[in-house]
């Protein structure tokens, strides 16, 4: 975290001090109804900090995809009351994230107000990473703090392009999500797992490819893992399967040979000929036992309790995707049976368990452990290119400072 500077190193007394910080106010909602919080309370540390420390806190965010357009539906107005009752003070809604209207409002704050600006996105130049418009938002501030994670992907001018012109500075939220991804693979205890599932190879080869020269263990469950099964002789009958991966999935296979990890795959599993909650069909077998008209949906419970052996034997965990079709029981159990495992071992302090992307937050959740695991990052996009190995603009940017 060297790297990274946070705000231990902005001035202690920010009096006056107008500070941009970027957040992910891109919530769900039904109505003027948040429906999932989450994001919303990840930034509270950031925003309650710097307004403690006399600062004009300036919220930076983006909310759905108006594509340049001035859209009330996706205005960042609908988020002032939930943020002021989260934060139990007073906030301001200013009509525009740059220009002589919005310095025209925040020239009316006092120190510890806090505000947040328009859609960023109404600015065709936000996706574009456009300069004028970066410099017209950093003209508003006089330092800048990316809280964002979920966002650093993107090269925009809210995230990357804002940087150029004011010092630039990582969040709490951000600066938690930078070591727990340090810690899971960057300089991680060994020996390390990698749990990875899901319905498609496809989506998740660059993962796939990176983790195996990274980890020792990997194991693959979900669909994709019906893939890997294919190129090894295994019939999966009716199941999910992208035959025409398989040389890809063959590649990976011999990838992790060459960098000593050992790939584990399910050898018994769940099985049904139809796709419903607790189908009369469904039954366990090996997985050479499959039937043409049946369709492998969750690992079954004896490959699950090898897994979790493998869990025991480690330090370090990377978590991305159910092992089964989750959200319908009880193609359930494997994800839960091996999410309790993980969660136990990090309790009793033998195992550092790093998860995150959409499904795997709903996953852990859904079995009860979430609070239990090391970290687990709400990024979606933004956790699979950390996981494929990529940079990320806009946490490079703040690297660069």
């Amino acid at each position: 975290m060297s790297r990274f500077k946070t705000l231990d190193d902005l001035p202690d007394d920010l009096t006056g001090s107008k500070v941009l910080v970027r957040v992910d106010l891109n919530v769900p909602m039904d109505g003027a109804r948040v429906t999932d919080d989450t994001r919303l309370r990840a930034m509270l540390p950031t925003v309650l900090e710097l307004s403690d420390r006399g600062a004009i806190v300036l919220l930076l965010s983006h909310s759905g995809r108006p594509k340049g357009e001035t859209r009330p539906d996706m205005s960042t107005a609908q988020l002032v009351m939930p943020v002021h009752r989260l934060a139990g003070r007073s906030v301001r809604f200013i009509e525009d994230c740059q220009g002589p209207e919005a310095e025209r409002a925040i020239t009316t704050m006092l120190p510890g107000n806090i505000g947040i600006l328009e859609n960023t996105r109404f600015h065709l130049g936000e996706e574009k990473n456009d300069p004028e418009l970066a410099k017209g938002m950093a003209a508003l501030g006089d330092f800048y703090v990316n809280d964002a994670f979920s966002v650093s992907h993107r090269a925009h001018a809210s995230t990357e392009g804002i940087t150029h012109y004011r010092p630039s500075f990582a969040g709490r939220a951000m600066e938690a999500e930078l070591k727990a991804l340090e810690r899971a693979l960057g300089n991680p205890e060994r020996p390390v797992a990698a749990v990875v599932g899901g319905a498609k190879v496809s989506t998740k080869l660059a993962v796939l490819g990176h983790l195996v020269t990274k980890v020792d263990h990997l194991i693959i469950g979900g669909g994709m893992a019906n893939t890997f099964l294919a190129v090894r002789g295994v019939n999966v009958g009716k199941s999910l399967c992208e035959h025409e991966l398989t040389g890809e999935a063959e590649s990976i296979i011999d990838r992790a040979e060459e960098a000593g990890c050992t790939i584990h795959l399910p050898y018994d599993v769940v099985v049904a000929k139809e796709f419903a909650p607790n189908p009369p069909s469904m039954r366990t077998c090996n997985v050479h036992e499959v039937q043409p008209d049946e369709m492998i949906l969750d690992v079954g419970p004896a490959a699950v309790e090898a897994q979790a052996d493998v869990l025991k034997t480690c330090c370090t965990l990377v978590w991305n995707g159910p092992l089964g079709a989750f959200e319908t029981p009880p193609f359930d159990a494997a994800t839960v049976a091996l999410a309790k495992t993980a969660a136990a071992l990090t309790k009793e302090g033998s195992l550092v368990s790093v998860a995150g992307g959409g499904d795997t937050v709903a996953a852990l959740n859904h079995a009860g452990v979430a609070a239990d695991f090391t970290f687990v990052s709400t990024a979606g996009g933004a956790f699979l290119e950390w996981m494929e190995g990529r940079t990320l603009p806009g946490v490079a940017a703040l690297e660069r400072q």
